[in-house]
């Protein structure tokens, strides 16, 4: 039996390897949603808040347009914008199809899908950069980019906001 190992060669045997931790990682993925390790952002509830609060730190408000079940939305959040929202970037997101009621920059009650129809938001994720009277400073960022040129554009278009404000 000491011999079985050998009888694939090492190339085989890697790829088995390799095999094995892929399976134990994708077994992985649900324990940690359900376990709250998935990156999450606030809900907008009020945009005049939030943009006063973003106004305050002297940055724009950076509203995530985002679908159920996107993964490219959940590749945003996790790996640029949860780690911004935790250093104090003014981060919220707002969902298509979502009833969640959200008050709007004239601060009307509206819904979070009522309001990617008004901005005309087709794409997810689909970023916004938000500066005073709640005009956009900065253009948006539609769709997937890249993951090596996600974090420069997302930079590109904060220094952008800033400069604005």
């Amino acid at each position: 039996m000491s011999d079985f190992p050998n009888l694939f060669g090492p190339r085989l045997q890697g790829r088995r390897q390799w095999l094995v931790l892929a399976g134990l990682a994708a077994w992985q993925l649900p324990a940690q949603a359900q376990s709250g390790a998935v990156a999450s952002l606030p809900a907008a509830r009020s945009l005049p808040d939030e943009l006063a609060g973003a106004l305050q730190k002297g940055q724009p408000l950076i509203v995530m347009a985002s679908l159920a079940g996107c993964v490219f939305c959940r590749q945003a959040r996790e790996s640029h914008l949860s780690p911004m929202h935790k250093a104090g970037s003014s981060i919220v997101q707002i969902d298509l199809r979502s009833p969640q009621p959200v008050l709007n920059f004239a601060g009307q009650s509206t819904t979070h899908d009522q309001l990617t129809r008004v901005w005309k938001i087709s794409i997810t994720p689909t970023l916004l950069f938000f500066g005073p009277g709640g005009k956009e400073v900065a253009e948006r960022m539609e769709g997937a980019y890249q993951p090596d040129f996600y974090g420069p554009y997302l930079e590109e278009r904060l220094a952008k906001g800033r400069k604005l404000l």
